[in-house]
């Protein structure tokens, strides 16, 4: 596996799945997930485990989506846990990751809601 540049803060995930995902790779994009990390997508579905991640993803990419930067909400941090999220430009409401701190200093994401859709009544 190549050498990926690490997150050494949890807002840094953010930005580095933005710039892998544009270069079209899965596995730099699946990279950022811990070995067991569960992704809710596809949308009312969970990926688990990151050679799932990067299966999904290569095919997500396959289309060559563009993704743009989001802003990142403040981080909410306890010990080695943190919650990351941005405010969608795609306007699905809200983007959230749960991310944990690794034994060298660098995060990855444990639990990944891309997308909540609101309920319907």
């Amino acid at each position: 596996m190549p050498e990926y540049e690490k997150a050494m803060r949890p807002e840094d995930l953010t930005r580095l799945f933005v710039e892998r995902s544009n270069a079209g790779d899965a596995a730099g994009v699946a990279a950022l997930y811990e070995e067991n990390a569960v992704l809710a997508y596809p949308p009312g579905g969970q990926t688990v485990g990151r050679e799932a991640i990067r299966a999904l993803w290569e095919k997500v990419l396959a289309n060559r989506p563009h993704f743009e930067p989001e802003q990142p909400l403040p981080t909410l941090t306890s010990g080695d846990l943190a919650l990351t999220s941005t405010p969608p430009k795609d306007g699905t409401g809200a983007r959230a990751q749960v991310v944990r701190r690794q034994p060298d200093g660098s995060w990855l994401r444990l639990l990944d809601q891309p997308e909540f859709v609101p309920p319907t009544r």
